[in-house]
């Protein structure tokens, strides 16, 4: 079996490690691994999963550029003998369907986030990661929408959340020193509160929220981890809104991290409290493998992976006063790391979905004309 995997970059971001993750599954199963995309930062972690990149522009958006991608992407598939071709975001979505027309391949799109259309075009553009013969959705909310918002047929849709590398995320993985070393780094001081809100630098992840409940949770450090990918007016925005409630001082912004083993390990309690629904919530899913207590936004993705009172407190959507109390009442007596963590690998483990895809390819091709 050889499957191109089409992906606009490889930098940090779920879209990234599940591309990687599924290369990795191929080359363990003995097929090939092949990866259309601009690169970036993960491209040592895609080479040695076994994924074979092929450099390419479809990061880009101007139509021109996506309809020449599609040649490109037809001359690669014949080159290589590509049996599955695999769309991982909208762009790269319409040029594989170029490609794949009157070619003998399978064509497979994971829907990994919830697309807002203002316009019957941007609408037309957002479908076209249902127009293809498999359609996954990383979880029950996403395929909901799916249904909701361009009337496809349920039955064409598989839900495979997205996995969590359970080796990785383990706290007993990371050492004392590392988890020392990683507050030393963020300047936490030793018997403060670390709350860490991972994700990129960007409004709808919920950042001002945060900074806005942190006044009432007295002593504790905010940490913002993630990449501001050229928002630096963003990120202004935030020091200035801490400055005025008079949390600078408590307010961390170390940029982006490759070690969230280590920065989970490191925190005392984990936010996702974006302000729109999470498609699915790597955050939290991670968290919760690695034993955290996790405060999410009651919307998306996070009502399948965050037992509300048992692995972690759901609150209301951009609520700041909710999230304060969220945050002074801390973990429920009911809380067990043990637990939270069984939890994410019965349902949401790395080996779960890497399965359920590989078998979703192998459904497709044994439908395959011979």
């Amino acid at each position: 079996m050889k499957v191109l995997q089409v992906v606009p970059e490889m930098s940090a971001g779920g879209v990234e490690r599940t591309t990687i993750e599924i290369a990795q599954a191929l080359t363990d199963a003995g097929y090939e691994a092949h990866i259309a995309s601009a690169g970036g930062r993960l491209e040592d972690e895609l080479a040695a999963a076994g994924g074979i990149l092929h450099r390419m522009a479809v990061d880009r958006k101007n139509p021109l550029t996506v309809w020449r991608n599609g040649a490109k992407l037809g001359r690669l598939i014949d080159d290589l003998g590509i049996d599955i071709v695999h769309a991982r975001s909208r762009a790269p979505a319409l040029s594989c369907e170029r490609a794949v027309k009157n070619r003998a391949v399978k064509y497979v799109t994971t829907y990994h986030g919830i697309y807002n259309a203002k316009s019957k075009l941007k609408g037309w553009y957002n479908a076209g990661m249902t127009r293809s013969d498999a359609i996954i959705a990383n979880s029950e909310f996403t395929r909901d929408h799916i249904v909701k918002t361009h009337g496809t047929d349920a039955a064409r849709i598989t839900v495979i959340p997205r996995g969590v590398d359970m080796a990785r995320f383990d706290l007993k993985a990371v050492s004392k020193a590392q988890t020392s070393e990683q507050r030393k780094m963020w300047d936490v001081p030793g018997l403060s509160p670390c709350v860490l809100l991972p994700g990129r630098l960007t409004a709808w992840k919920g950042q001002e929220v945060a900074i806005r409940a942190l006044p009432a949770f007295d002593d504790a450090v905010l940490v913002l981890l993630g990449d501001a990918q050229g928002r630096e007016d963003y990120v202004a925005k935030l020091w200035e809104l801490a400055r005025e409630l008079g949390v600078e001082s408590r307010l961390r912004i170390p940029g982006h991290s490759a070690d969230m083993a280590s920065a989970y390990a490191a925190s005392d309690v984990v936010l996702s409290c974006s302000t729109d629904p999470e498609a699915f919530g790597r955050v939290a899913a991670e968290a919760q493998a690695m034993g955290k207590w996790i405060i999410a936004s009651d919307h998306g993705g996070a009502r399948e992976t965050v037992i509300d009172g048992v692995s972690g407190a759901r609150v209301p959507p951009g609520d700041a006063e909710a999230l304060s109390a969220a945050l002074n009442a801390g973990p429920n007596a009911a809380f067990s790391q043990a637990k939270s963590r069984a939890h994410i690998a019965e349902k949401f483990s790395d080996s779960a979905m890497k399965a359920s895809v590989l078998q979703l390819y192998d459904t497709l091709l044994r439908k395959a004309p011979q």
